[in-house]
């Protein structure tokens, strides 16, 4: 199991600085740490400056130093799938990535069960160019798990979502991370899901951390105003829950 934190990372695309002293505290193994802000705030490019795809300045420190980059994976928003392949090929190819060509049975059972796990199974045999948006990011998901990861950077994985998967993929997640000790960082614009299901909260705004913390400390009535430019309140919900209040309506 890995944990992870960050030193004044920063990041660069040539001469242009986009990204400037982001330093958080340990991130736990087996936790879920929301990445939050406005768009074009540089959330995208924290998690490719982790990743190691572009450069900077500061440090990504592991827990486990003989570990390298190769224990990171990083799942873009756009993932840019193969519409030649199906589902499951393109699952089978991420498994297969730094290894032999040589198929394992076990390999195919792993595939099943992360199918059967995101509720895909029926997907299998379809190709990619056949799929929803929504279904194309269950299967990044997909491709993600099979690498067996130990951070996890997921960038708006729920966008194309409806509700209902929303909720179903974000408690999978969280459950996932806490029983095997996944180190999980996800990029969310609704606060809600922030609140409910992740532990810790890093906030990016214009290319810098403004804030990072417990969730449940970081997002305020303050940041909402100051950072969002929204007048709203948290209160807690029947369950004890914090929720984000806009108009007398969950945001």
């Amino acid at each position: 199991m890995v944990s992870i934190a960050l030193e004044q990372l920063g990041a660069q695309y040539g001469k242009h600085k986009v990204l400037a002293d982001v330093t958080t505290d340990v991130l736990k193994a087996g936790s879920m740490t929301a990445v939050i802000g406005p768009n074009a705030a540089g959330k995208s490019t924290l998690f490719k400056r982790i990743a190691g795809l572009i450069s900077g300045a500061g440090l990504v420190h592991l827990s486990d130093t003989e570990k390298g980059s190769e224990t990171i994976c990083y799942m873009p928003q756009d993932t840019g799938a193969n519409a030649v392949l199906t589902v499951y090929e393109s699952i089978l190819l991420a498994a297969k990535q730094g290894s032999g060509w040589k198929v394992h049975d076990r390999e195919l059972r792993e595939i099943d069960h992360i199918l059967a796990a995101l509720k895909i199974e029926a997907l299998g045999f379809k190709g990619l160019g056949e799929l929803s948006g929504g279904q194309r990011q269950l299967v990044s998901i997909a491709q993600a798990l099979i690498r067996k990861p130990e951070v996890l950077l997921m960038d708006e994985p729920t966008s194309a979502l409806d509700l209902f998967r929303q909720v179903e993929v974000l408690g999978f997640m969280k459950n996932l991370a806490a029983q095997s000790g996944l180190t999980v960082m996800i990029a969310l614009h609704d606060l809600n899901h922030a609140l409910r299901y992740c532990d810790h909260t890093i906030v990016i705004a214009d290319g810098s951390m403004i804030a990072s913390g417990p969730t449940h400390d970081v997002i305020s009535e303050v940041l909402l105003r100051d950072i969002y430019r929204v007048e709203a309140r948290i209160e807690n919900c029947s369950k004890g829950r914090p929720m984000v209040i806009v108009d007398g309506a969950v945001m």
